[in-house]
């Protein structure tokens, strides 16, 4: 097996640590389906993002970089 495919491997496994901390370190604000659909409407009211705004944005990123090595380490193993 070729080494990108390694590192690939790698940095895939560092992005789902990453994001597997970021989503446990995350407090709810409200319980159930109604705190999820209308708890953001409170915090884009302030002018800075607090501490947990920027561990969603964090935690947004993450998966996105955890998709793209997903699709990266399947595309790469297709191709060898």
């Amino acid at each position: 097996m070729p080494w990108y495919i390694w590192v690939v491997w790698v940095i895939q496994f560092l992005v789902s640590i990453g994001l597997v901390l970021a989503v446990v370190s995350q407090t709810t604000k409200h319980e159930g389906l109604g705190g999820t659909i209308g708890g953001r409407s409170t915090a884009s009211f302030r002018g800075r993002p607090g501490v947990e705004d920027q561990i969603q944005k964090i935690t947004a990123y993450l998966a996105v970089a955890f998709m793209g090595t997903s699709l990266l380490s399947f595309i790469l193993q297709e191709m060898h």
